[in-house]
């Protein structure tokens, strides 16, 4: 390989590759030679934990966004299956609309990772899920009764 500014086999411009992990791949311990830069992501760089927040940058924001987590996301799932319900106002126009095939499916969605988390969460977790679920489908039966 070319260094950088250098002309190759080919008569092209080469270029420069350089490893700017923080740990090293053979031992996984981080490299003392890697600083960190605060190089925004569109910029070629893709650490996102360096982007600044808008809360940092000034910028304001409608509300205050909730911590991410796994009881914040599943409320989340079932926020958007109520709203195919009928049940809540999309928030985007206001109205109360209703998809059952839509809603359905984000039930189906809490589901799978009810499956695909069984033993990993904890009691809080574990019966959040299972009373969301057990009210999602409860309505669910109800508004395919009411078409």
């Amino acid at each position: 390989m070319a260094a950088e500014g250098e002309k190759g086999e080919s008569g092209g411009k080469g270029f420069k590759v350089e490893d700017r992990r923080r740990f090293s791949p053979e031992t996984g311990e981080p490299r003392p030679s890697v600083e960190k830069t605060d190089t925004p992501v569109d910029q070629g760089n893709d650490d996102v934990s360096r982007v600044e927040s808008p809360e940092k940058k000034g910028e304001p924001h409608g509300q205050d966004i909730p911590e991410i987590s796994f009881s914040t996301f599943i409320i989340s799932l079932s926020t958007q299956a109520l709203m195919h319900l009928g049940e809540v106002p999309n928030p985007l126009s206001g109205k109360v609309e209703s998809d059952i095939s839509v809603a359905k499916q984000m039930i189906d969605i809490i589901g799978l990772l009810r499956e695909k988390t069984r033993g990993n969460l904890d009691q809080g977790e574990d019966k959040l899920v299972e009373d969301v679920l057990f009210d999602l489908r409860m309505r669910y039966v109800e508004a395919v009764k009411k078409r």
